[in-house]
């Protein structure tokens, strides 16, 4: 499966925005899909996951500030951020795999997207 991320951008502290991770080839709907993101210096994380039946899985920091989402019709998922602050700023990736539950390390996931960069300033 191919991975394609959008939506990142630069928003002011407090603001919102909303990530798109189009997939293409087949099965998508059998694909446990996630967001992690890296800022300069540190580890990839998990920021939220989702599985094929729409079980979520949410980075403690970021619990009650964001959505994750699949349309499985549209072979799209996203990532709906709100309250951003300037420590939200990195890259964000979606990545895939075919293990059927949201697993927190980034070793697991198959199939990974090119990034879209998110910037929140203070």
């Amino acid at each position: 499966v191919q991975l394609q991320a959008s939506g990142g951008g630069l928003v002011q502290a407090g603001g919102s925005l909303r990530l798109s991770c189009a997939a293409s080839g087949r099965t998508f709907g059998g694909y446990v899909m996630a967001w992690f993101r890296q800022a300069p210096g540190e580890q990839r994380e998990l920021v939220a996951g989702i599985t094929s039946s729409g079980t979520t899985k949410y980075a403690d920091s970021m619990k009650g500030r964001c959505t994750i989402s699949r349309d499985n019709a549209k072979n799209t998922m996203y990532l709906h951020m709100n309250s951003l602050k300037p420590e939200d700023t990195a890259v964000y990736y979606c990545a895939a795999q075919r293990m059927n539950r949201v697993l927190v390390s980034s070793r697991f996931y198959e199939y990974w997207g090119q990034g879209t960069l998110v910037t929140v300033s203070s």
